[in-house]
């Protein structure tokens, strides 16, 4: 049992990672209880020269290690229940690694682990080093190609990107072989192997290409997934039209699952979800399932660029794709399902979740400076508050601002591992806007608490109101700055009725101010 106090991690104490992964390639031998995983990485120095080789590992059973097709022999590198360590290694190499797993024995759902008979992963956020020796931090992309085999019992064999090949092996087991073109950090990876019922459907680009659409069930179940079917095209066609943003593989898959330990999970071409939020009888499933079904699975889609394609340099920037994401769900639902009754619902969620936890003894900043493991951070903060922060954004430099903000963050970042000081900068870049104010958003924890006193004068006809601002002290923030809040305002007569007014010499019906 490990009893020594876990140091705190600290964003101030950033580094690059000392080595880059190019290229990785995955043999999984799939059994319960001794699934044996080949990997060969390519791998090029990124740090000091001389420096050695440092990989993340839990509860791998090491059997052998080879750089550059030379087996190492014991004393030539160490592994103990953490980290893989090789001195003396050259500034471009491949390494190959064996290791046993055992998914069977395996309950915290985090790694690889057996579901309903089934193999499944869930390697976010630090779940992939429980599969094999790998830098395991978002910041290393790579492209993965991934082969698995396994016994009849598991015909179904899914990984990340596009099928490449199937088949049976000189043995007789069935394999498969997958391959994403594009580069993602390992969190992103995913494996499913086993028995499931599939429905298919297909849909068309804005620039004419042909996706494949298929959600994996359990069997029988293939009719309850109609919906979330249905949510998935939609979700696809309005990415295209509010952000431009069109699907880039030539298969897109949903996998439900029994035991997961998130709701759902983004992973590049194959999400995987609770079943929960996927399936749903038409004879008891009521409309609030409906809804969440629908942005659930909306969520996840719009992470394949807002996650997937640009992703965190380092789990600090949790709610650069979090936070965002949820910005887009909650606008696909809001023109799905109408713009008014979905922000007092979002609203109310915030109020009841959000602000108590601002207010407790565990409130953060949107961004945090320091955590004791990330896994204590996929909170309302980062999640609600981070989409909260999104749209005043969207509110103090406009709608055209804002979508040409993000045509630039696309352009920029694609492909990158990025923090929230870039994704601001290109607001602030097709603005020209100084949003460095702004930015203490994602600094400071707390709900300010805004108040209104207004003053009119008749002899003149002139309103005059003031906004005050304060926010109370929260753990290890004890003095607050004040924050732009952008506020909406315009005026109405006795029957309710809108009424015109004159600011700074324009006419008009609304104002923000700030």
């Amino acid at each position: 049992m490990r009893t020594e106090t876990p140091a705190p991690i600290r964003l101030a104490d950033y580094t690059p990672p000392a080595f880059l992964v190019d290229e990785v390639h995955l043999d999984f031998d799939l059994k319960p209880e001794a699934t044996r995983v080949r990997a060969r990485l390519s791998l090029r120095r990124n740090g000091a020269a001389g420096a050695p080789l440092k990989l993340d590992g839990e509860r791998l059973k090491t059997l052998s290690v080879a750089v550059d097709g030379r087996v190492l022999g014991p004393g030539e590198f160490t592994a103990d229940d953490h980290s893989l360590t090789i001195p003396g290694v050259p500034d471009a190499f491949a390494l190959e690694t064996e290791v046993e797993i055992n998914p069977a024995a395996n309950k915290a759902l985090e790694g690889l682990y057996m579901s309903g008979g089934r193999f499944c992963t869930q390697c976010e956020a630090e779940g992939f080093r429980t599969l094999t020796w790998y830098p395991d931090r978002p910041d290393v992309l790579a492209r993965f190609t991934v082969r698995m085999t396994a016994d009849d019992a598991w015909p179904r064999l899914l990984s990340n990107g596009n099928l490449v090949e199937t088949g049976r092996g000189p043995d007789g087991r069935r394999y498969a072989v997958w391959n994403d073109p594009f580069p993602k950090p390992c969190y992103l990876f995913a494996l499913v192997a086993g028995e499931l019922d599939e429905l298919v459907d297909s849909f068309v680009t804005a620039s004419g290409r042909k996706v494949e659409l298929k959600i994996y069930v359990d069997p029988g179940m293939s009719a309850r997934a109609a919906y979330a079917m249905d949510a998935l095209k939609r979700s696809m066609r309005w990415d295209e039209e509010a952000f431009g943003r069109e699907y880039d593989l030539d298969l897109f898959m949903i996998v439900a699952v029994r035991d997961f330990n998130f709701g759902a999970m983004e992973n590049k071409g194959l999400n995987i979800f609770n079943s929960s939020l996927l399936l749903a009888d038409p004879e008891t499933a009521t409309d609030l399932d409906y809804e969440r079904i629908e942005s659930v699975v909306a969520h996840e889609y719009f992470h394949n660029w807002t996650g997937n394609r640009i992703t965190c340099r380092d789990w600090f920037q949790l709610c650069l794709k979090e936070g965002l994401t949820v910005f887009r769900d909650q606008s696909f639902s809001a023109d799905m399902r109408g713009e008014a009754v979905q922000r007092i619902k979002d609203v109310k969620a915030l109020r009841a979740r959000q602000f108590a936890e601002d207010q407790g003894p565990l409130a953060h900043p949107v961004r945090p400076s320091s955590y004791l493991k990330i896994d204590n951070f996929y909170t309302a903060t980062i999640y609600e508050k981070g989409a909260e922060v999104i749209r005043m954004l969207k509110a103090l430099i406009g709608a055209e601002a804002f979508r040409k903000g993000m045509d630039l963050y696309f352009e920029r970042w694609d492909g990158c591992a990025t923090t929230v000081e870039a994704f601001i900068a290109c607001f602030a870049e097709v603005s020209g806007q100084d949003l460095s104010a702004f930015f203490a958003w994602y600094e400071q924890a707390g709900t300010p608490r805004v108040r209104l006193a207004s003053r009119w004068t008749p002899e003149t006809g002139e309103l005059e109101i003031t906004l005050t601002q304060r926010t109370p002290a929260t753990p290890g923030q004890a003095d607050k700055r004040a924050l732009p809040v952008p506020v909406r305002l315009g005026l109405l007569d006795a029957e309710g009725r809108t009424m015109a007014f004159t600011r700074d010499g324009e006419a008009q019906d609304e104002t923000l101010v700030v």
